[in-house]
């Protein structure tokens, strides 16, 4: 694959799509259910297009492991959206519900939630435990990145 080619992830269809570097910020389109590649919205996971966001995208992907229950969850979820509106599409921004997916999570040793983790090329980097503010987010999503 040349080297000015990454793999992108539709987070619609969850296809893997191969984007020029310099088209990222061009809004591009999914080749194969033909919607956006970038919403500046989370993605919202299950245990397939966990797999596959994490492990094919060749962006880093910052998960929020997150539980409906979970206060501090909630209190976040608006500012990691607004994360992804800001470093979409350097970043690709997803959430995992760790109440419906236990065994996705489990794996990671996820202890607290909301816990933030930064994975490129399919492995951790870096995580973070606790709500941040977006700006916090950000800062911290760009010390790894």
């Amino acid at each position: 694959m040349p080297e000015d080619s990454l793999h992108i992830v539709c987070p619609h269809c969850h296809t893997t799509n191969r984007v020029k570097r310099e088209q990222l910020s061009a809004h591009p389109d999914c080749g194969s259910c033909h919607q956006p590649l970038f919403t500046g919205e989370p993605v919202q996971l299950d245990a397939e297009s966990f797999a596959r966001q994490v492990g094919r995208n060749q962006i880093p992907v910052v998960v929020d492991f997150w539980a409906p229950w979970c206060g501090p969850c909630r209190q976040m979820a608006p500012g990691f959206a607004q994360a992804a509106k800001q470093l979409e599409p350097q970043v690709r921004f997803a959430k995992l519900d760790t109440e419906a997916y236990p065994h996705v999570a489990q794996p990671f040793n996820i202890r607290s939630i909301p816990t933030m983790v930064v994975f490129q090329g399919g492995q951790e980097v870096q995580r973070i435990s606790g709500a941040l503010p977006p700006g916090d987010i950000v800062r911290w999503v760009q010390s790894v990145i």
